[in-house]
Parts: C-alpha cells; structure tokens; sequence
C-alpha cells in the first residue's frame, strides 16, 4: 500500500543499515535490488517492515503492494541506495531469528563456512544451497554478516530461506553437529586429504566445512580433510566455486532430478 512521504526517520534508519552496529541495534536489514526483494516477498512477507521504491521499482515487485511502501524519486533512491546503479527498489526488513540450537537440522549432511568473510562467495553458496534444495548453513564467528547489504544483493534474498545458525568456534559447531548426530567432520583442503569424488562417507551424516578466503579452515581435532583433485596442480579454488562442486557432487550422488 502507498504510504506518505518517507520521514527523516525512516531515512536515517536506512542509512544506519549499512553498518553491522546499525543493523545489531535495529534488527533489521536493507534488502535491495528487485529479485531480492521478490524472494524476500515471496519467501517471508512477515519480515518486512516496510518498502521504498521508485514508480518503475514497485512496478517490478508485484507483492509489494502489500506492504507500507514510500514511492520516491530516483535521485532520493539514489541517496538511500547501497548500489551505483540503483534499481528503484529496497525493503527495510527485520532480521530473522537464527534457528533454534535444539532444533533438529534436516539433511543428510550440514554445509558449514568457516571465517567466510567475502560477500560475493556467501551470497554465491546461498544460491546453490538454495539450488540444490537444501536449508541449512552452518558458519563460525567471523565470518560475513549474512543480513549484510551486500551480502543479500549478492545472495538476491536466498539467505531468507535458509536456517542459519552461528558458532563462536569451529569446535563449538562441531560439538553441537555431534549432538544432533553428525559425527563426522570433513576439512576442506585443496593440497590433501581424500578425493570428494571417492570418500564414501563424505555426505553420511557429516559436516563439510568450506574456510575462509585468506586462512582456510581452522585446524580441528577428530576431522578428516577432503580435497578437491586438480590435475592442474594450482594452489586453491575459489570458496565458493570449491562449495558449489561439493554441492552439486551429492545431487549426482543422490541421483537428484529437477
């Protein structure tokens, strides 16, 4: 529904948004760019607080009309964009709860991220969690903030789908994986460990841990490392290249169809 002039309050909430101490104060999020903000409409309408949008940016949003939206013009869009390029469309929406610790994760196996910091990789292994019909991500502390800006344009709102749960160490994950049995842990590691094409165990109740861009994983105790083979014999994958071909190894296993 159309609303009244945005208010300088709505204004500075946005821009405090762009920070992780803004967005922890408010609990809430910009979600920005058109197909984000139709995921995020069409997967969790209830998070949304409210919208602000151009008259062409509502346009390309269908479920927006549903909600508190303040129509402005595109320099104002511009003002309150994240973007260079804006287009025509954010959504200030609260951030979800993080799944409950007791909850029992659904899968075979858990995709966990260790210090992922880039936006780009998370938002890349978002997609294909998404893609291949999983819900669960794993992370430890220091990684990326998943309700980020640009986190979410560059996950296009999948994080919103997700149960998400946060650990202050890779032990810490690993503990709570144990508990709901997910006992064995799989380092990734582009210079050894067993091939993910052969280790039969690789998605049995198991946890697969992609590190971080600049350290790799964290060493842990009890954990099997698992490789990528590149016969090409280069240093490292990209994280989220290095997570897609896990990913997309358990549909050929599973003999998935779309």
């Amino acid at each position: 529904m159309e609303s009244n002039a945005l208010t300088r309050k709505n204004e500075s909430l946005i821009r405090s948004l762009y920070t992780r101490h803004g967005r922890r104060k408010a609990r809430c999020c910009v979600c920005e760019g058109v197909r984000a903000a139709n995921e995020l409409l069409g997967s969790r309408p209830e998070l949304v607080r409210f919208a602000v949008a151009t008259e062409a940016g509502r346009k390309l949003c269908s479920g927006i009309a549903s909600h508190e939206c303040f129509i402005v013009g595109a320099e104002k869009m511009r003002e309150l964009s994240g973007t260079v390029n804006s287009q025509g469309v954010l959504i200030v929406a609260e951030i979800p709860a993080e799944s409950n610790k007791d909850e029992t994760p659904v899968g075979s196996f858990l995709l966990a991220l260790d210090q992922l910091g880039d936006p780009g990789n998370f938002g890349t292994i978002c997609r294909t969690l998404r893609a291949v019909g999983l819900s669960e991500l794993w992370y430890t502390k220091g990684s990326i903030d998943p309700y980020g800006d640009k986190a979410i344009r560059s996950a296009l709102g999948a994080q919103f789908s997700l149960k998400l749960r946060g650990f202050d160490t890779l032990k810490d994950l690993q503990i709570s994986a144990l508990q709901f049995g997910y006992s064995t842990v799989y380092l990734t590691d582009p210079h050894g460990g067993e091939s993910c094409f052969t280790a039969l165990g690789l998605y049995d109740r198991s946890v697969i841990v992609i590190g971080g861009e600049a350290n790799g994983v964290t060493p842990l105790d009890g954990a099997k490392n698992v490789t990528i083979p590149m016969p090409g014999n280069y240093e490292s994958l990209n994280a989220a290249q290095a997570a897609t071909i896990f990913l997309f190894e358990y549909v050929r296993r599973s003999g998935l169809r779309g």
